[in-house]
């Protein structure tokens, strides 16, 4: 098989799960990284749920870092999925984790606010107890234990409400339903931070090239990524309306006003104290990001 990677004097990093919205936003932020060469793997040539394909593909390039955006992400269907949902967001996690540990690779993962059960009033920290209320939300706290056991360098980021302009997203719904209805009707009793997939993007590839390029010293381990501030569904929504100057009725209602099978926190907001002190990451308020988001979507 020809290498996937063109240049000896880059350091390679292995993106998986390249088509979904954090995949895409890395990809559109590539080129301002030229001393890193980002290979997005497509998933017939590198599944992260087949065992042979991830041995064989870290045995044979050895990537200097690997960034994993592959996941179960349906978290309705995952009640249902049980076994799809472990597959892809714990056990083979495992797998992953074994081949960065015999490569010498870096490990850079994305966790949720989900495995929270959400009973607190203050921001969560990475000290915090998880106890997840739905599939997804154990699937994905029992693949960061997977990563924690297996490896000692690795950053795992645990992100809310993750949305850009690609990909299938709150953001874009509410924007596409503003169009197709007379009103919108959200939940106001789920409380986290909305998180802009470009501006994660872009703080993950100045991390790696601090690490990688740079040379610096960074804590590894786990970290809460979120934006500053906290909004319900209800807010972010009304946010997205004034920013794209769309004018349409938004009326807050109650999550027991649309039931769905899989159990959702209803206070999710994540405490990034940790990722400014240690990394020295500051993502800025989560209606900056909007605002960028919007920016980029019209441009």
């Amino acid at each position: 098989m020809k290498s996937p990677f063109q240049y000896a004097d880059r350091k390679h990093i292995l993106v998986t799960g390249a088509s979904g919205q954090l995949g895409c936003e890395l990809r559109e932020r590539a080129q301002d990284y030229p001393e890193l060469e980002l290979y997005f793997a497509p998933r017939a040539e590198f599944d992260i749920c087949v065992e042979s394909r991830v041995q064989d593909f870290m045995s044979r390039y050895r990537p200097a870092a690997v960034i994993n955006c592959a996941a179960y992400t349906n978290v309705e269907k995952a009640e249902d999925e049980v076994d799809s949902a472990h597959l892809a967001n714990e056990k083979s996690l495992r797998w992953l984790a074994q081949s960065c540990h015999e490569n010498g690779s870096l490990l850079i993962h994305f966790s949720t606010d989900y495995v929270f059960d959400g009973m607190q009033r203050q921001p969560y920290t990475e000290s915090d107890a998880p106890a997840p209320l739905s599939v997804y939300g154990r699937s994905k706290w029992l693949g960061e234990r997977v990563i924690d056991e297996v490896l000692d360098r690795y950053f795992i980021f645990r992100v809310s409400w993750l949305y850009s302009n690609y990909g299938h997203n709150f953001f874009k719904t509410m924007i596409r339903l503003a169009h197709e209805r007379d009103e919108l009707r959200v939940v106001n009793d789920q409380v986290a931070s909305p998180t802009y997939a470009g501006w994660l993007a872009r703080d993950v590839m100045n991390l790696v090239r601090r690490i990688l390029i740079d040379q610096q010293h960074v804590e590894y381990g786990l970290y809460h990524y979120s934006e500053d501030g906290e909004a319900s569904w209800y807010d972010f929504t009304c946010a997205i309306m004034k920013e794209c100057g769309i004018e349409i009725p938004v009326l807050p209602v109650s999550t027991a006003d649309f039931p769905t099978r899989a159990k959702r926190p209803a206070y999710s907001k994540l405490d990034n104290g940790k990722l400014k002190r240690q990394l020295g990451i500051e993502p800025g308020t989560w209606q900056e990001a909007l605002r960028e988001a919007v920016s980029r979507m019209k441009s």
